[in-house]
C-alpha cells in the first residue's frame, strides 16, 4: 500500500498527458505515491508516449471512449493507495501539492473527500466548488 494513487484518464490529448505526468513525477515527494493512467482509445500516439516515457505509469488501454467516470473506476479499482486522487490530464501540479493534500487528509480524518486548490495558468484561482445545495451544483 502506498500513500496516494494518482488517477489521469486522457483521450487524444498526447502533449497535456505528457506535461501532466512529468509535473506529478518532478514535483512529488515525502509521499508514496502510484500512477495509474487510463487511455480512453487514444490515435494520437499517447499510449506509446507513456509506455516510453513513464515506464513507472500503470497504463490501462481501453479500445475506445469509455468516457471520464467509467475510465476512473478501472483505476479505482485497481488503486493501492490509502487516498485516491483524480487528476485531470491538462493539469499541471505545482511543487508538492500532493503531499499536502496527503498531509491534509491525514490531519482530518473526519473528511471523506478532499479537492486541492486548481489555478489558472495565470495563477489566479479558478473556482471549482461552489456551496451547497442549489440547482446548481
Amino acid at each position: 500500500m502506498c500513500d496516494v494513487t494518482v488517477i489521469v484518464v486522457s483521450w487524444n490529448v498526447r502533449e497535456y498527458l505528457q506535461e501532466c505526468l512529468r509535473s506529478i513525477f518532478r514535483t512529488t515527494s515525502d509521499v508514496s505515491f502510484e500512477v495509474i493512467c487510463v487511455d480512453n482509445g487514444s490515435r494520437d500516439g499517447s499510449q506509446d508516449m507513456v509506455w516510453r516515457e513513464f515506464p513507472d505509469v500503470r497504463l490501462i488501454e481501453n479500445s475506445e471512449n469509455l468516457r471520464f467516470i467509467v475510465a476512473n473506476n478501472q483505476a479505482i479499482r485497481l488503486a493501492q493507495g490509502r487516498y485516491v486522487l483524480l487528476v485531470n490530464s491538462d493539469a499541471v501540479i505545482l511543487e508538492n501539492a500532493i503531499a499536502k493534500t496527503v498531509r491534509f487528509a491525514d490531519l482530518h480524518p473526519e473528511g471523506a473527500v478532499f479537492g486541492c486548490k486548481v489555478l489558472n495558468a495565470d495563477m489566479t484561482l479558478q473556482g471549482s466548488c461552489f456551496m451547497y445545495p442549489s440547482p446548481l451544483n
